[in-house]
This record gives structure tokens, sequence and C-alpha cells, in this order.
């Protein structure tokens, strides 16, 4: 094979490669209606956002809002079982169509992915056990505080600067509750229900909230250059924030109201 034929080939291999990775122009929202199926990433083992029932059939806040979002738009649903870690990684690969899962909204998670508009807020803190002494920062020297991999809550607290805390990182809250529960941790950075939830699975170890990390936006998250889906998503949540369906949902799971700018 000559010099001449061996460079041909070389350069029909080199845009055989270019186009199997130049992604597909589709669009995703046309794409759901044609398939009349919407693809859901949703944690299924955060109470009381995600869980199974007694007949281990999906419930919870997070479930509800995709269940009304399917409903609203005419699709079936389909839920995709996710992890704080994976939330992001089904979107971007194409596994899931959107993240409805305790998605807070992050500079960071912006550069990502896109953010619909906020359909619920989500209020975080440093649980620990209601016998320990600690009203601030500085009670936790020398403590070990569990985090869910991957949350806001393993973000905020390990760009924290001069903290004195240990971190242990678990893969899922599921686990993560788990280590409170049997006495691994004695504290916990996540979000008011999920502490909520350490004293009912044990009695003898009730855990209260501590110490404020932050209150946090929810979104629906999308890949980017979803324009349409996205303003179809802002439109929907716009609807059912006027209509209250949205801070119904948030009422029946969570216990309190939505803050009083999101109610119809």
């Amino acid at each position: 094979m000559t010099n001449k034929t061996l460079l041909g080939t070389a350069a029909a291999l080199c845009g055989l490669i270019m186009i199997a990775a130049t992604p597909a122009s589709a669009d995703l929202l046309d794409d759901i209606m044609k398939a009349k199926k919407i693809r859901v990433s949703t944690d299924l083992a955060i109470p009381p956002d995600g869980m199974m029932d007694a007949n281990m059939k999906p419930t919870g806040s997070d479930v509800e809002v995709a269940q009304l979002l399917a409903k609203d738009w005419g699709l079936e649903l389909e839920f995709i079982q996710t992890t704080g870690a994976t939330r992001i990684p089904n979107v971007m690969t194409g596994k899931a169509d959107v993240i409805i899962s305790t998605l807070s909204v992050t500079p960071d998670r912006a550069k990502v992915i896109d953010f619909s508009k906020r359909y619920a807020t989500l209020e975080s803190d440093v649980g620990c056990l209601k016998s320990m002494n600690v009203k601030d920062w500085p009670d936790l020297k020398g403590k070990t505080v569990g985090v869910t991999r991957g949350t806001t809550q393993d973000t905020t607290l390990t760009n924290m600067k001069d903290k004195e805390f240990n971190i242990a990182r678990y893969e899922d809250d599921a686990t993560d509750v788990t280590a409170a529960v049997s006495g691994q941790i004695d504290c916990i950075g996540t979000s008011l229900p999920i502490i909520a939830q350490i004293g009912k699975k044990n009695p003898e170890r009730i855990f209260e909230a501590k110490i404020p990390i932050t209150t946090f936006d929810l979104a629906i998250g999308v890949k980017k250059g979803e324009p349409k889906l996205l303003e179809k998503l802002n439109a929907w949540v716009d609807q059912n924030v006027k209509n209250g369906k949205l801070n119904a949902i948030y009422k029946k799971f969570h216990g309190v109201e939505l803050p009083p700018d999101m109610r119809g």
C-alpha cells in the first residue's frame, strides 16, 4: 500500500470517528412527545421525597411531582432510579430525560445542566444526636459528619475553610441514615426530613437539626441545549404554582407549606 493510500485511509477513518463522536441534533422534547413517555431520574430511597410504599410502589413529594408532570403532558412515566451522585450523569448520557430528585440549584451544576424554575425548596442542616451540645461550627471540632456523596451538603461542607471536623461520605442517603441509626456517626449533613427519619428508625438515637447549612431552591434538571423542553417545563411549573398543586404536594409529605411567593 502506498503512502498516498495510507494517508487516504487514515483520513477516512478520522472522518468516521468524528461523525460517530458528533451528537445527533435531535430535539429532546419532540422525542419525548413522539415516544409518549418521559423518563425521570428520581431517588426512591430518600423519604419523604422519594420512597416505596407498603405495596412497593413509588411515592413521595418528588414522585408526585413527576406523576403530575406526566399526567399534565399526557405521557407514560418511567422512573429511572438514581442516587445523589448519578442524577446528573443520567441526563447527560441520555438514560433519563429530566431529573426530579431534590436537585438543588447551584452555580457549579448550572455549568453542566440547565434548571427549570424552582418547584420546591429544601432546608439543609447539620443534625446531631439530641443529647449533644452542638450549637455552632466550632462545637463540631474533632467530630465526624456524614454526608451523601455528590450532594450539595457534601460540596458545601467540603469547601468550608478552617473546618475542624471530619467528613464521612456515603454513596446514598439510605446508607448515610443507616450509619447514623447504627451509631457509626453522631452527626449528619442533610435535609430536615432525613434528619427526622433517624429517630423514627431508632428511638434510642434521636437526632435534631443543630446548625443550618442553607436553604436551596429545588428545580427540574435538563441537559443543556434543550430550550424547547426547558420552556415547556417552566410554563408547567408556573401553572402549578398558581393553581396550588405543587404546594399541596409539598405540604402533604413535608408537613409545611412552600414559601409565600410559591403559593397560588
